[in-house]
């Protein structure tokens, strides 16, 4: 007969949400971003945070997004009822802590970075970056490429991100999409998703037209739908023979729904249609994923960052098979 210790359900309230210790994404346990200790914690997820917000052309503030999300995280169990799902079970995630940032220099924070992600991926561990600006996905697909020689990648965002460089600068925020080119990343598998007509320079759009990149505009999402953006997607990237990376730009969403970021975006996704689109996407199983430019002290609330820490959980669930066991 089972005793009251092992009829004990992990999942069930036990305290306040907020009581206890605290510091860690979901309370996972600490783990350095080291392969060897990742494998022997059997960790199939890793949380890391890039707290870098040095080379932003609007408001910042997202350095605070890694704490802020992990902060926020307590409201969320890692069992979905609905699905019947427990993200522990699945991925035993771990929470690598931060990278040690050398502020307003991202070349050798990015090396850092770059080291960390890759022992990450080494261990057999899916990366899940927390920026920071949307430059800390730099060193994540470089050591995607480091390790797989044809990745595919899906970029969720209101801006195209192609920039060559800003200023002279080549690891700016604006500069993800091409830095990944550069790295390897072949410009046939990579989808640029909900993008806006604003804030987007004709030169980053020539770069997308001259390189075959695939742009599925904002106003595509609103006329066709969040199901055929995530089959377009899907189609584009299943072309890599590796698998996909997702980068998921909070700015994508409307303001209403996320105004703690660098550059709100009105008319932006709802909050459904970014889960939807984030669920879509992860389903196959992914390579990374990384959330950014969350930046709590630009909003009045927590709500910004309650959605990025959603969007992380449910691409780790999604990755691991949450949908198909429904």
């Amino acid at each position: 007969m089972a005793t009251a210790a092992e009829k004990k359900d992990p999942t069930m309230w036990s305290s306040l949400l907020h009581a206890g210790l605290a510091g860690s994404f979901m309370r996972f346990p600490h783990v350095a971003a080291e392969a060897r200790g990742l494998r022997d914690a059997r960790a199939g997820a890793a949380v890391y945070g890039v707290p870098f917000d040095a080379t932003n052309i609007s408001r910042t503030g997202s350095n605070y997004g890694p704490r802020g999300m992990r902060d926020v995280s307590c409201q969320f169990l890692a069992y979905n009822a609905m699905l019947d799902f427990d993200l522990v079970e699945a991925l035993r995630p771990v929470d690598c802590g931060d990278c040690e940032v050398i502020p307003g220099d991202p070349a050798r924070t990015f090396e850092r970075a770059e080291a960390d992600i890759g022992q990450i991926l080494d261990a057999g561990a899916l990366p899940v970056t927390l920026g920071g600006e949307h430059s800390v996905t730099i060193p994540a697909v470089r050591a995607v490429c480091d390790r797989h020689s044809d990745p595919g990648l899906v970029l969720v965002d209101t801006h195209l991100d192609t920039a060559p460089d800003v200023g002279g600068e080549p690891l700016s925020h604006c500069c993800p999409v091409s830095r990944a080119v550069d790295a390897g990343f072949d410009p046939a598998n990579i989808v640029l998703v909900a993008i806006s007509g604003w804030m987007n320079p004709r030169t980053e759009l020539e770069y997308c037209r001259d390189n075959g990149i695939t742009v599925i505009w904002l106003e595509e999402i609103w006329e066709r739908g969040t199901a055929w953006a995530v089959e377009r997607c899907l189609e584009v990237v299943g072309a890599a023979a590796d698998g996909a990376y997702l980068s998921f730009d909070i700015d994508s969403l409307d303001a209403a729904h996320a105004p703690g970021t660098c550059c709100p975006t009105p008319g932006g996704l709802t909050s459904r249609e970014a889960i939807e689109l984030v669920r879509g996407i992860s389903a196959g199983g992914l390579l990374g994923v990384d959330v950014v430019e969350v930046a709590p002290s630009l909003d009045a609330t927590a709500t910004t960052a309650v959605l990025g820490c959603r969007i992380a959980l449910e691409a780790m669930a999604f990755h691991a098979g949450a949908g198909r066991q429904a």
